[in-house]
């Protein structure tokens, strides 16, 4: 079994965990929990991963979404306040297990909603969620309306997009950027839907860089939220924040075209993983020693 396999292994076994006490504590007064975020939808990546787990409460469970929220919280404060980190963050609940003995940390999401209406969850999935820390668009908001099966469906089965997704959210993570990863996946998706995309990694690449480069600013670009028709994603930026997307974009695609070399500055290898991980992951630019740092097979990270 390789190191990310056993890695793997880990976080769905805690995942599994966790999932089993909420519905021990909350029983009838909630739904399934059910797993969400990266690993669901195919797009995670070897240089950081968490798991996410939607907790679905039913309407009458609790009076308000911040008793919801701080509810939550306060029991698995309380169950794993001893073994990890228990914090609240902006719809959801970390928790990061203290290293293990093989210096592994294991990562949680735990996000709450509750459904819009009493006893409609299991046919709408719709779901509010509780707002903490307050930005952006939900500057003056308290709440999300969303529904989070609908956000992994709009992804499902796009195995071409799930590749540069997991490229961009390297370069996010790699060169410390704030932009949101749910962002970036709409922005890929959406770049796939208006241009002809078709080639290596490395084109695919190109071609949605320049699409967020060109796009990004115009005053109608809408990125829609699927789990949400009302929230424009992209309305989580500021202007400047979108110029400087653009000229990120632009700036890359310079520096690759300069030498493809460059690349690995944007996008690099997990060195942890890299022998047995890449296998010919290269993205395609001839004469070019680059290559990925994404697994060999998404199943591994779903």
């Amino acid at each position: 079994m390789s190191k990310i396999d056993d890695l793997v292994k880990k976080f769905k076994s805690k995942r599994d965990e966790v999932k089993s006490a909420i519905q021990e504590e909350y029983g009838s007064a909630m739904y399934n929990p059910f797993g969400s975020g990266s690993f669901k939808k195919h797009t995670a990546i070897n240089t950081k991963f968490d798991l996410d787990v939607v907790a679905p409460f039913k309407k009458d469970s609790f009076g308000t979404l911040e008793d919801m929220f701080n509810g939550l919280f306060d029991f698995l404060y309380k169950k794993y306040g001893d073994e990890g980190y228990v914090r609240k963050q902006k719809v959801s609940i970390g928790i990061e297990f203290y290293e293990d003995e093989d210096k592994d940390v294991i990562s949680l999401d735990i996000v709450p909603g509750r459904e819009l209406n009493q006893d409609q969850y299991l046919e709408n999935k719709n779901l509010n969620l509780y707002v903490y820390s307050q930005y952006g668009l939900f500057q003056k908001s308290t709440y999300i309306q969303t529904n989070i099966h609908s956000q992994i469906e709009h992804i499902k089965a796009k195995e071409n997009e799930r590749k540069i997704i997991r490229l961009l959210k390297i370069w996010k993570n790699s060169n410390g950027e704030k932009y949101k990863s749910f962002l970036l996946e709409l922005m890929t998706i959406k770049a796939f839907y208006k241009e002809d995309i078709s080639g290596n990694i490395w084109d695919k690449l190109k071609a949605v860089m320049e699409y967020i480069r060109d796009n990004v600013e115009k005053e109608d670009f809408k990125l829609i939220d699927p789990g949400n028709s009302n929230n424009n994603v992209i309305d989580t930026l500021e202007d400047w924040e979108r110029r400087n997307l653009s000229a990120r974009m632009g700036t890359i695609l310079d520096r690759v075209e300069e030498n493809a070399e460059n690349l690995k500055s944007y996008f690099p290898v997990n060195e942890e993983f890299e022998n047995k991980e890449l296998g010919n992951s290269s993205y395609g630019i001839k004469g070019s020693t680059v290559a990925a740092s994404i697994p060999p097979t998404n199943q591994r990270f779903g």
